[in-house]
């Protein structure tokens, strides 16, 4: 897969979560415009080979924010990252007029969690910038029954959206979307069945890190987090976005038996 001027292939990569908004479910990610820098720097640091900045919280029950808000909060330290680091990154947002501000400043991928289905225009935004784009699957109901065939489809059908807008295939990757509109149960079983998904030809980004499906507080599940991190690097998913690179990135070595 294509990031930027950058291939990866052939290992478990991680995306470093950096969120610029207030109320993001885990603290410490929440980064202001003055320290993101130190952030992405000690990211890059531990093994982060990409940046995610988001500045719209998505947690349970979070509360929309605009796109111009939105970009208020990105566009001073997304231009000051690119400036100062050689690292693709990406922009977590689903608004169409955040992603062309974003693309604009330099922003090498967008991550949607509405996987190109929210605004009509989003596809056609990721393919005049040549940019990569992260499909996830949502929905606005929970699932029942099958699951595997409701996120395949979704998928599926939004692969084929981004084509025919003229989005590279070596630039697509695909998120199962764990922790939207699935139950616990859902969710641990598309965890433990991720590799199904391979069925659709694109690589799979996994995005697990600290979620509440693995219960009790933030704080207490690093352990079940990194386990995740292990399954997705036997399984050779290409992504694993998370929040604690250091600790992840020694899992992922030691999976590969490095």
């Amino acid at each position: 897969m294509k990031i930027g001027s950058r291939i990866f292939e052939n290992y478990t990569y991680l995306m470093a979560i950096i969120n610029l908004t207030p109320d993001s479910f885990w603290a410490h990610s929440r980064k202001g415009a003055d320290d993101v820098l130190f952030a992405v720097e000690r990211a890059q640091k531990e093994g982060a080979a990409v940046i995610d900045i988001g500045a719209q919280s998505t947690r349970p029950g979070y509360k929309e924010i605009s796109a111009q808000e939105e970009i208020a909060r990105f566009e001073k330290p997304l231009a000051a990252i690119k400036d100062r680091f050689d690292i693709p990154v990406s922009v977590d947002t689903y608004f169409d007029e955040s992603a062309r501000a974003a693309l604009g400043l330099g922003a090498d991928m967008i991550n949607d969690i509405w996987g190109l289905s929210h605004d009509e225009d989003m596809a056609k935004t990721v393919a005049k910038f040549s940019a990569s784009v992260c499909i996830m699957h949502n929905s606005k109901t929970q699932l029942s029954g099958d699951i595997w065939g409701a996120i395949e489809n979704f998928l599926a059908k939004n692969v084929q959206k981004a084509i025919d807008c003229g989005i590279e295939k070596d630039r697509i990757i695909l998120d199962g979307g764990i922790g939207f509109a699935k139950t616990r149960e859902q969710n641990f079983e598309l965890l433990n069945g991720y590799e199904k998904l391979k069925k659709l030809g694109y690589p799979l980004l996994l995005g697990a890190s600290r979620k509440s499906m693995f219960g009790g507080k933030a704080e207490g599940r690093l352990a079940p987090t990194l386990e995740s991190t292990r399954l997705a690097a036997e399984k050779g998913v290409l992504f694993v976005r998370v929040h604690d690179i250091k600790e992840n990135a020694e899992i992922i070595k030691r999976t590969y038996g490095g």
